[in-house]
């Protein structure tokens, strides 16, 4: 076990830095100053962090500074979304109607709170936050769900999601390493966070040993978070940095 800290602690130094930010959905958040644009920005870019990330910036980009306009939460709630022809394609298979969708229920929510965080804090777990928000994004879509939210519970045979995304938004705007993460949300310790599991953390995690189960579920990130909790319980989501990019980098170990 200490030898796997020693590994772990020096991978995740080595990627967390910097550089880090201009090659990563992460600078989108970083590009803003006002607490909400944070947040929504935080939001739209970690929703649609899948694929190529080259891919993921450029769609970032024409979304948050080319139809947003570089001010998403004036945009927002001035309702500038209901212009948009829904048919539009922003990112492989999200289509402008999933960003209307997403602005829809971020308006009201900013109607109700003054900050996207309050869906999350008066929660033991972060996955009540995530479902919290889910539901109210569908709250103001008259009760529809989509597919671009992952659902943090097991519905009708369907294993609870691992919830790569909002995961790693929570990763950002919870955790303060004045490197990468932002840390702009003060009530979720790092210790409540959970792993982001995307393909290479997962797959890193078992060449590690640290999953012994073969679906990337609910139940699988929460055996990753609490097996990587045993090195660093006080902030054990940081060792996503050393996973993800030993997986990406093809780094030895």
């Amino acid at each position: 076990m200490e030898r796997l800290k020693k590994l772990l602690d020096e991978k995740a130094a080595r990627y967390n830095c910097k550089e880090f930010i201009a090659a990563d959905p992460v600078q989108f958040p970083h590009a803003f100053s006002e607490r909400r644009d944070i947040e929504i920005a935080a939001l739209l870019a970690s929703v649609i962090a899948w694929g190529n990330r080259r891919m993921i910036i450029s769609s970032g980009n024409k979304m948050l500074f080319g139809i947003m306009g570089g001010r998403p939460y004036d945009y927002i709630m001035r309702g500038e979304w209901q212009r948009l022809a829904p048919e539009a394609n922003i990112h492989r298979t999200f289509f402008v109607r999933d960003f209307i969708y997403l602005c829809r229920g971020l308006q009201d929510i900013y109607n109700r709170h003054n900050s996207m965080e309050e869906l999350f804090t008066a929660e033991e777990s972060v996955w009540n936050g995530i479902y919290n928000l889910r539901a109210a994004l569908a709250r103001a879509n008259d009760g529809a769900s989509t597919r671009h939210i992952s659902n943090p519970t097991a519905v009708a045979g369907k294993p609870a999601s691992a919830c790569k995304r909002l995961n790693m938004m929570l990763r950002w705007l919870c955790r303060n390493d004045g490197i990468v993460d932002i840390g702009l949300w003060q009530q979720i310790a790092p210790s409540q966070l959970m792993i982001p599991l995307d393909v290479h953390v997962s797959r890193i995690g078992r060449a590690l040993s640290l999953i012994e189960r073969k679906s990337n579920d609910r139940r699988t990130v929460e055996q990753l978070t609490a097996r990587l909790a045993e090195l660093c319980p006080e902030d054990p989501v940081k060792y996503d940095f050393a996973l993800f990019g030993i997986g990406v980098e093809g780094d030895t170990i």
